[in-house]
């Protein structure tokens, strides 16, 4: 993990992301998703059309002078600036995230806040950073009044779900997500790598990498952001089939609206509608970290996963089609 601009030399970074649904009734298009992603006037969104729709805030800085987590308990104070940043993704998925970078040391006292600033995402420690200690103390969320990262990426989505483009009329019922992650440095001559991917509860998923020198916190998180978007994809599509009673046996509807639809119909089409169109992994993942999806391909076998969800919701589908008296036939002896 390489200095970037004028900050000191990162041995550590850190973000959480947060993902969910878009509250509202239709996808926004572009215009509509650079107007609720501009968080700053003096910055504009990236939006881009391939190979889907997806809208980029500029980053918002956070100043922040706290303790940093530690799983042994070391005092470790910190000053600095943490870096958030907001995704929409086919107008449909929200996501924010926040993300920061760690020196191996830092000053005994405290700077002016313009030296922060001018390094924008860099949080300092006052001396030497226990680095390990730090790493899984972040990971484990940490405790009242230290730094916890998460909060920022919440505050961000908090405020961009009270944008009034949003009309709060969802076509699907759904949960967030969080994902946190921590990245230390690969050692000499190694790639970047995985080294953990937990399912936690209460939603919480957390990634350990190891990265070397000359990748960006930047990309790190652009990477954290894409399996943050499939692990919610996959996490809602379950949830969806859980949610109903699969088979033939529900009544066949007499012809009326499409109100009178079978139950299992109603519930699978908005996940037809919103969201099987959204699998697209590495999209956007920088280069040096793209081959890393390979290992989560491998195990646990994300887009194997969604072969087979997406593969039973349209077996449904297909099978609801069918009026009773052809698919509800006795077999013969």
């Amino acid at each position: 993990m390489a200095p970037e601009g004028t900050a000191p030399r990162a041995v550590l970074a850190c973000g959480e992301v947060r993902t969910c649904l878009l509250p509202a009734g239709q996808a926004l298009d572009s215009r509509a998703a650079a107007q609720l992603l501009r968080l700053r006037a003096d910055e504009r969104v990236l939006v881009s059309e391939r190979p889907n729709l997806y809208g980029l805030s500029p980053d918002t800085l956070t100043g922040v002078d706290c303790r940093l987590p530690s799983s042994n308990g070391a005092r470790v104070r910190a000053v600095g600036t943490v870096a958030a940043r907001a995704a929409l993704t086919e107008g449909r998925v929200l996501q924010t995230s926040a993300y920061f970078r760690v020196p191996a040391t830092g000053p005994d006292h405290r700077r002016p806040w313009g030296q922060y600033l001018v390094r924008p995402g860099v949080v300092e420690p006052f001396g030497r950073l226990p680095r390990e200690a730090v790493a899984e103390g972040l990971l484990d969320g940490g405790r009242h009044g230290e730094l916890d990262v998460g909060l920022i990426a919440d505050g961000l989505q908090t405020r961009l779900l009270r944008h009034p483009l949003l009309d709060h009329r969802p076509p699907l019922r759904s949960r967030p997500t969080r994902l946190r992650w921590v990245a230390l440095p690969a050692r000499d001559g190694d790639g970047p790598s995985i080294e953990r991917f937990t399912l936690a509860e209460d939603a919480l998923r957390t990634v350990r990498l190891r990265v070397p020198e000359g990748v960006r916190s930047a990309d790190i998180a652009g990477l954290c952001d894409d399996l943050a978007l499939h692990d919610w994809l996959l996490t809602t599509v379950v949830r969806i089939l859980d949610g109903i009673r699969l088979g033939p046996g529900e009544p066949w509807p007499r012809p009326g609206p499409a109100g009178d639809l079978p139950v299992v119909v109603g519930a699978l089409r908005p996940a037809v509608d919103h969201l099987l169109h959204l699998w697209m992994p590495r999209a956007r993942v920088s280069g040096e970290l793209a081959h890393l999806w390979a290992a989560l391909e491998e195990r646990p076998g994300f887009t194997r996963q969604w072969l087979t969800l997406v593969q039973r919701v349209r077996d449904q589908l297909a099978l609801h089609a069918i009026p009773p008296s052809y698919r509800e036939v006795e077999p013969r002896p």
